[in-house]
C-alpha cells in the first residue's frame, strides 16, 4: 500500500505514526516478518524439530502463508463468555462445525477454541486446518464473578486431538497470576516436549491499574513488562493488545506506593514495547 494511502487511513495521526524516528533502538535491530521468520528467530533456539515443523504449519497456512504474519481465529465464546450471549444471533456457531469451516473460508492461518470444540471435529478437520487448543479459561457462573484462569484439560489431550499448538490466559497482575504462571509455564514445556508450539493470551488484570480515569491495563509499559514475562515462559506467540496509554508504573507508585522497580526508562516504555 502507497504511503499516500496509509496516511488518509491513519488521519490526523499520521504524521506522528509514520514520520517518528526512533533514538532508542535502530531499525537494523528490529526482527521484522517475512518468509523465512520461523527460520531466522527459532531454528537456532531450544525448540525441538517438531515444534519448528508445528511453527511452520501455523506461519505456512492460509492467505498469509510465507508472509511471516499470522492471522489465527480465536473462539473462546462460550465460556469467556456466555454461549447464549455470544451465539444467540448467529446460532450456527453452537455447532463447533461451522467455526472451523469459518476459519477455513477465511483463510487463517490456524483456528484457536475448546477442547469440546475441537474434540468434536478433530477427525474431519485436524489435517485440514491447523488446530490450537486453549487449555484454560475464566467463567462466568461462580457468583460473584470471579477472574481466574484455570486448566480445562491436559496438553496430553489436546496433542491427541491433533493439534499443532497451545494456548493459555495468564492475567499478569491479578492475585492469581503466580499459579497461574506456574500452572501454563508447565503446560508450555510438556507441549514443546510433544513437538507443539506455544501461545499466550497476555493480559493484565487488575482493578488498580484502573486510577484517575486512566485504563493502565493498556499501558504501554505494563503490557510491555507482561509480554516479556510472557516470553520467559517460552511462548512462542504472544497476543497482547495494543497500548493506548503510557506511564502505568508511574500512576502505580503515587501516594506513598512502592510497586514494581520503577526506573525512568520505564515512564518511556512504549519505545521498548517491539523488543519485548
Amino acid at each position: 500500500m502507497a504511503k499516500t494511502s496509509i496516511s488518509k487511513l491513519l488521519g490526523k495521526e499520521a504524521k506522528y505514526l509514520l514520520d517518528h524516528k526512533s533514538k532508542t533502538i535502530s531499525q537494523d535491530k528490529l526482527i521484522l516478518p517475512g518468509p523465512d521468520f520461523v527460520d531466522r528467530v527459532f531454528s537456532q533456539s531450544n525448540r525441538n524439530t517438531q515444534v519448528l515443523r508445528s511453527l511452520n504449519t501455523i506461519y505456512n497456512h492460509g492467505r498469509l502463508g510465507g508472509t511471516g504474519y499470522v492471522s489465527i481465529l480465536p473462539i473462546d465464546q462460550g465460556i469467556e463468555h456466555s454461549a447464549g450471549a455470544s451465539f444467540a444471533k448467529n446460532p450456527i456457531y453452537f455447532d463447533p462445525d461451522n467455526i472451523v469451516k469459518l476459519a477455513i473460508e477465511g483463510g487463517c492461518n490456524a483456528v484457536a477454541t475448546t477442547f469440546g470444540n475441537l474434540a468434536m471435529v478433530s477427525r474431519k478437520y485436524a489435517h485440514k486446518i491447523p488446530f490450537i487448543v486453549k487449555i484454560n479459561h475464566n467463567e462466568t457462573l461462580t457468583y460473584p464473578n470471579q477472574y481466574d484462569q484455570v486448566m480445562y484439560g491436559s496438553v496430553e489431550e489436546a496433542w491427541n486431538l491433533g493439534a499443532v499448538a497451545v494456548g493459555a490466559t495468564i492475567y499478569f497482575g491479578s492475585e492469581n497470576s503466580t499459579r497461574q504462571i506456574q500452572e501454563v509455564a508447565a503446560a508450555f514445556e510438556r507441549a514443546h516436549e510433544l513437538g507443539m508450539a506455544t501461545i499466550l493470551w497476555c493480559y493484565l488484570r487488575n482493578s488498580a491499574f484502573k486510577k484517575d480515569g486512566m485504563d493502565y491495563h493498556v499501558s504501554a509499559d505494563l503490557t510491555g513488562q507482561a509480554n516479556h514475562l510472557g516470553v520467559t515462559i517460552q511462548a512462542d506467540i504472544i497476543k497482547q493488545k495494543l497500548p493506548e496509554n503510557n506511564g502505568g508504573y508511574k500512576a502505580m507508585n503515587t501516594g506513598g506506593s512502592s510497586y514494581g522497580k520503577l526506573d525512568e526508562n520505564d515512564v518511556f516504555t512504549i519505545k521498548f514495547r517491539p523488543p519485548n
